[in-house]
C-alpha cells in the first residue's frame, strides 16, 4: 500500500506536529547567541570565529535545502524530517565536545546547518500547506511559522538557566536530547505529496517548474527580499545579547530580549499569516521591511537601557518571520505547491546568504571597528531597499495555473 499523501491525513494532526517540529528546531537554534559568550571563555575563540560558525550553518542550510525541499516533494517531508532531526541531535552532542573553532565550525556549523534542511519552514511549510484548502494556506503557513516563535520564547530562557546552572556542554547535551524528539514528530506529517497528473493540461514536471520560476521576475525580487529576512534574523539572533551586554546591561537582559522577540512574533506570525489570505502579499511584505527599518532607527537613536531593549524586542519580534508565510504564500500563489518545497527552497537559500553575512559579516565588523554601529546602519539600509524591492513583483498566478 502506498503511503498516504499529507492532503488526505487530518490537516490539524500535519499542522500540529509541522509546527512543533519547527518550535524544537528553532527554538533551539535561536538560543546559539547565548552560547558565544561561554564559548569564548572555555576554548578562547573570539566573536568572529564564532559568527563564522553560525554563519556556516546558515549557509549550509541554504545551499542543501533546495536538494533537500526536492526529495521533500518527491519521497515525502516525514522521512526528510526524520533524518533531519537524528542529525540535529547528533551535531549538538559533537558541539559539546568541541575544543576550538575548527571543531565549532565542523559540529555546529556544517552538520547542524545540514540538519536544519529537514526541520524547518520549507519542509514543516510545505507538509503543512498540502494538507489544507487553498483558501487556508497562509494561516497554515502562518501558524507552522508561530511554531519557531514559541520555541525562541520557550527554549531561549531555558537554555540562559541551563548555561548559567550547568554549563554550556551539558546545556548542548539536553539539548541534544530534546532534538532527538523530532524524529518521532516526524510520522505525523510522513507520506508522499501527490504526483502532479501528465496531461494535456497540466505536462509540467520539475524540470520545467524550475524553468518557470526562474524566469519569473518576481521570484528573483522575493529571494532578494529574503536576503535581508535572514540578515537581520542571524545578526539580531547572533549578535544582540553581545551588543547589549558591550553597553553595560545585564547578560539577562539579551536572554529576555531574544524571548520575547520570539514572544511577539507569535502574534506577528498569525496575524500576517491571516494577511496572506486577505490581502496582498507583497504590500504586506513591503511594509514589513519598511517597519523594521523604522523600530532599528529609533532604538539606535535613543539610549540603550533594559527597557529600550525590552521596547526593541517586541516591536522587532512582531515584525521577525512574518516574511516566511507571505514569501512561501507568494511562492505557492504564483507557481502553485505541487513544488512548494523545492521553489519556496530556492528562495530560501538567498535567506540563508543573507543569514551567512549577518552573522558572520557582523562579528567581522565589530573585530575591525570595536562596535556594531556599521552593522546596525547597513541593517536600516537593506530594510529600505527591500520594501522597495517587493512593490513591482507580478503577482497572479502564472499563465499555466490560470489554464489549469
Amino acid at each position: 500500500m502506498s503511503p498516504k499523501a499529507p492532503a488526505s491525513r487530518n490537516p490539524w494532526i500535519v499542522l500540529i506536529c509541522a509546527a512543533t517540529l519547527v518550535t524544537i528546531a528553532m527554538g533551539i537554534r535561536q538560543s546559539f547567541g547565548l552560547f558565544l559568550r561561554p564559548i569564548q571563555q572555555d576554548i578562547g575563540v573570539d566573536s568572529a570565529a564564532f559568527g563564522l560558525a553560525i554563519a556556516v550553518q546558515n549557509l549550509i542550510l541554504g545551499l542543501a535545502q533546495p536538494v533537500i525541499g526536492a526529495l521533500a516533494d518527491r519521497m515525502g517531508a516525514g522521512r526528510v524530517a526524520a533524518v533531519g532531526g537524528a542529525l540535529y541531535a547528533l551535531g549538538l552532542a559533537l558541539t559539546a565536545g568541541v575544543s576550538g573553532a575548527l571543531g565549532l565550525n565542523l559540529t555546529l556549523g556544517v552538520l547542524v546547518g545540514f540538519a536544519m534542511t529537514g526541520v524547518t519552514f520549507v519542509i514543516a511549510i510545505g507538509a503543512a500547506v498540502r494538507a489544507v484548502p487553498a483558501e487556508k494556506r497562509g494561516l497554515a503557513a502562518g501558524i507552522v511559522t508561530a511554531g519557531g516563535s514559541v520555541g525562541q520564547f520557550l527554549l531561549v530562557p531555558i537554555a540562559q538557566g541551563l548555561i548559567g546552572g550547568f554549563g554550556w556542554r551539558e546545556t548542548m547535551l539536553i539539548y541534544a536530547a530534546l532534538a532527538a524528539t523530532m524524529v518521532l514528530l516526524a510520522i505525523g506529517i510522513a507520506g508522499k505529496p501527490r504526483a502532479a497528473q501528465a496531461t494535456s493540461t497540466d505536462p509540467q514536471g520539475m524540470g520545467p517548474a524550475l524553468l518557470e520560476a526562474m524566469r519569473h521576475s518576481g521570484f528573483w525580487l522575493l529571494s532578494a527580499g529574503f536576503f535581508v529576512c535572514g540578515f537581520h534574523v542571524a545578526f539580531i539572533a547572533t549578535h544582540l545579547p553581545t551588543f547589549l551586554a558591550d553597553k553595560g546591561l545585564d547578560p539577562a537582559v539579551g536572554a529576555r530580549a531574544l524571548a520575547l522577540v520570539g514572544l511577539f512574533n507569535i502574534l506577528g506570525s498569525y496575524v500576517f499569516g491571516m494577511s496572506a489570505d486577505r490581502w496582498r502579499k507583497k504590500h504586506v511584505l513591503a511594509g514589513i521591511y519598511l517597519g523594521r527599518a523604522v523600530v532599528m532607527a529609533l532604538f539606535l537613536s535613543l539610549p540603550i537601557t533594559a527597557l529600550s531593549a525590552t521596547l526593541f524586542a517586541c516591536a522587532m519580534g512582531f515584525l521577525w518571520l512574518g516574511t516566511v508565510p507571505l514569501t512561501s504564500g507568494l511562492v505557492g500563489q504564483i507557481f502553485g505547491v505541487r513544488y512548494m518545497s523545492t521553489l519556496f527552497g530556492i528562495v530560501f537559500l538567498s535567506h540563508q546568504v543573507g543569514s551567512f553575512f549577518g552573522a558572520w559579516g557582523a562579528g567581522y565588523i565589530f573585530n575591525r571597528t570595536g562596535s556594531y554601529d556599521l552593522a546596525w546602519q547597513l541593517s536600516i539600509g537593506i530594510a529600505l531597499l527591500a520594501a522597495v524591492l517587493h512593490w513591482p513583483i507580478r503577482d497572479t498566478p502564472v499563465a499555466r495555473q490560470v489554464a489549469e
